[in-house]
């Protein structure tokens, strides 16, 4: 069986200057180099104090999680300050710049789709002339204002059952914190169609110590940022254990599934691209043996024709 996965462990991280200056450095973690992978572009960047991207626009969509400092996103909408815990949407086409007016590393995920195309330049256009909104002041992301309604934030908190209240559905965007809980595993969308996404998703998954997901695929490719915690992972029917700073990339058809295996809580961001299909977008290796065993399926029918 080919291998349709990437395992890439923190450890071997390799960042590169994006563009011309070496303000901005990425980790290419998820990219036309790897097997498999056909609309996925995953990666971690690094802005350094006082560094800047001048402004751009992309083929594809990019969807963000800042992980650690600050870093302030210039667009022609306006210009919002996102730091830990702020996630965002730039859009196909949107104008935009990064710069870190702080005085420590910014860090963040980034998830690119359709993938960039190196052959074409990555897809990316430098747009100097363009009119962006003032560079300060930098607005927070606020998820009650509307002006931020490409933006958003989530805690650690927000993936406690045990921990939701009145208290945090008052700072909330309505259901955009509803959290979906099941078999020990906590799902909160984040960037998705209701942000405006309409080629990628991302969300946070937290698994509780007995929360276990059992062999499957999907339609569509899957990007894992693990985050907290560890976990025993299988792809393609090989096992990794997998800690934070890790990476992990499931193409289509790769069978995958993961298991909780320390006493706290398991916690990833994960991203899809395409978007998943209404139905049929899981599809459990447990289901169809089920069925085999419940009418007593002989073969395969390529088994059958031979």
């Amino acid at each position: 069986m080919s291998q349709r996965h990437l395992v890439a462990l923190e450890a071997d991280a390799r960042f590169e200057p994006v563009g011309r200056a070496a303000d901005l450095q990425r980790w290419s973690v998820v990219d036309e180099t790897v097997p498999g992978a056909v609309h996925t572009g995953f990666g971690i960047c690094a802005l350094a104090p006082g560094g800047s991207l001048p402004a751009r626009v992309h083929s594809y969509e990019e969807a963000v999680f800042m992980l650690d400092g600050a870093v302030v996103l210039q667009t022609t909408d306006g210009t919002h300050l996102l730091q830990p815990g702020d996630y965002a949407l730039v859009p196909v086409g949107m104008p935009h710049a990064w710069h870190n007016d702080g005085d420590v590393e910014a860090r963040w995920a980034d998830m690119l789709a359709p993938q960039p195309r190196a052959r074409l330049g990555g897809d990316t256009v430098r747009v100097p002339a363009t009119p962006l909104a003032p560079r300060s002041p930098a607005i927070p992301v606020d998820v009650r204002d509307p002006r931020t309604r490409l933006f958003g934030h989530i805690e650690p908190a927000n993936m406690d059952v045990g921990k939701q209240s009145q208290d945090l559905l008052a700072a909330s965007a309505s259901m955009r914190t509803a959290v979906l809980v099941y078999s020990g595993i906590t799902v909160k969308m984040m960037v998705d169609s209701d942000l405006g996404a309409q080629l990628t998703t991302m969300f946070m998954v937290q698994y509780e110590p007995d929360g276990v997901a059992g062999p499957h695929d999907h339609p569509f490719e899957e990007t894992y940022l693990f985050l907290e915690g560890g976990a025993e992972a299988q792809f393609d029917g090989q096992v990794y254990r997998l800690g934070p700073g890790d990476v992990a990339f499931a193409g289509v058809g790769c069978v995958h599934g993961f298991r909780n295996v320390e006493d706290g809580p398991l916690r990833w961001l994960e991203t899809q691209a395409p978007q998943p299909p209404r139905r049929y977008s899981y599809r459990f290796v447990r289901d169809w043996d089920y069925l085999r065993a419940a009418i007593g399926t002989i073969g395969t029918d390529e088994e059958e024709q031979s």
